[in-house]
């Protein structure tokens, strides 16, 4: 060793030493040719806040490092980015991010160097937000009023291109399509050539990903969003190859699937993040056209390994207006139905990682999560926070001085770190 060399200063939320004695959730986890720091990762939350015009349209902004880059800097492992329209007429709002042209790889190029700097890792959502897409961010909802608001052509929306798996009034998300009450368009439904069209843009939105310096694509399936809405036979009322029996409503996904797997490198991780149920089985609606469950999901996910994805992602609700539960108030059923799953596939022999997301909040929760016991069965693999980062920006470092890990910190802050070895 020369005089000058030194060993490597561990990033922020690794823990200087594992043993038998430290906890799960602080272990690293490799997917492929990725490595996680830990099992801590930061939850795709839309921040609704980019340009909704001109050249910079779905332009990724520095805002998202002082947000999700962030809470890599203070010891998260993996941020992923919010739903990303993999289509003009993909959005969620006419301010979410897009991936369709050189102007947005760029924007999230500067993100992703932003992470690695910290020595994190970044992964970013694919989506097309279906016939919940054209809507108002929720905070220009609320002030008038309203839960969901449309966003018209004179706020930059598509209201004449909001695309579903079937058409219709009856098909708008709250059913109010022609009331001016109403908060989502009518949707038109997709033609087969749209949709072949739509997987081109899938490919094309990871080839751009890849070129950005992403680490891991997640294909968003979960809360309600045009693939959802394939999956369901809720909202699923087609009649060709793409509608009816359970084979063909989840096409649209393992399509979609392989056509993101065919352009990326081999040692790119894929995930795939999924509503596990309607949360419609008892309601009217649901006896009436029937409902996506729990049982359905894992019959999917049993089929996505095969298919080259590593990783899903446990959620729940979003897919119609009368579900018993919705995507924020169900977190603990999403935790509890990932663990029932993980349990079936290590059952089976899968080796398909299992994530969840949903009201994550405390260390010990955090930690029993991933740990797993021989009475519960085994944990998940990873675990999504959103909300309690909002919070806690130093979420993660605060969950391992609960646990008693001792972890790495930004050398920018050594001062504020606990225990003995803190410098003062």
């Amino acid at each position: 060793m020369g005089e000058h060399s030194k060993t490597p200063t561990p990033t922020a939320g690794t823990p200087y030493k594992i043993d038998d004695k430290t906890p799960k959730l602080f272990h690293p986890l490799s997917i492929r040719t990725v490595t996680l720091r830990n099992r801590i990762c930061v939850s795709p939350m839309c921040l609704y806040s980019l340009a909704s015009s001109g050249p910079l349209t779905g332009v990724m902004t520095p805002l998202y490092i002082t947000t999700i880059g962030h809470n890599v800097f203070k010891g998260a492992a993996l941020a992923m980015i919010e739903a990303t329209g993999v289509q003009p007429n993909g959005r969620i709002t006419p301010h979410c991010p897009g991936l369709w042209n050189d102007a947005q790889q760029e924007g999230l190029k500067q993100i992703t160097d932003f992470i690695h700097s910290q020595g994190g890792l970044c992964g970013v959502q694919l989506s097309h937000a279906g016939r919940k897409a054209s809507t108002q961010p929720p905070l220009v909802a609320q002030q008038l009023g309203k839960s969901s608001a449309r966003a018209c052509s004179e706020d930059d929306g598509w209201p004449d291109d909001v695309l579903g798996p079937s058409g219709g009034v009856e098909q708008s998300w709250d059913g109010k399509g022609l009331y001016s009450s109403g908060g989502y368009h009518v949707p038109k439904a997709m033609t087969e050539r749209e949709i072949q069209q739509l997987l081109s843009n899938y490919a094309s939105a990871a080839e751009r990903a890849v070129k950005a310096g992403v680490d891991v694509l997640e294909i968003h399936a979960a809360h309600g969003y045009l693939i959802n809405q394939f999956l369901s036979p809720v909202t699923n009322r087609r009649t060709d190859r793409y509608g009816g029996t359970f084979d063909n409503r989840i096409r649209l996904l393992l399509e979609v699937i392989s056509a993101v797997r065919g352009v990326i490198p081999d040692g790119m991780p894929v995930f795939v993040r999924v509503s596990a149920s309607d949360w419609l089985e008892h309601t009217e609606v649901g006896k009436k056209l029937g409902s996506w469950t729990v049982e359905s999901t894992i019959e999917l996910v049993r089929l996505l390994p095969g298919l080259g994805v590593d990783l899903v992602d446990i959620s729940s609700g979003g897919n119609h207006h009368q579900a018993r539960w919705n995507v924020f108030d169900g977190g603990d059923k999403h935790t509890e139905i990932a663990l029932k799953i993980k349990q079936t596939l290590k059952t089976e022999g899968s080796h398909l990682l299992v994530g969840t997301v949903g009201l994550i909040t405390e260390a010990k929760q955090a930690r029993d999560l991933v740990q797993g016991s021989v009475t519960r069965g085994p944990g998940v693999d990873i675990i999504s926070v959103g909300r309690q980062f909002l919070r806690e920006p130093d979420w993660a470092l605060k969950v391992a001085a609960e646990l008693g890990v001792d972890v790495a910190w930004p050398v920018q802050l050594q001062r504020l770190r606990p225990g003995p070895s803190a410098r003062i």
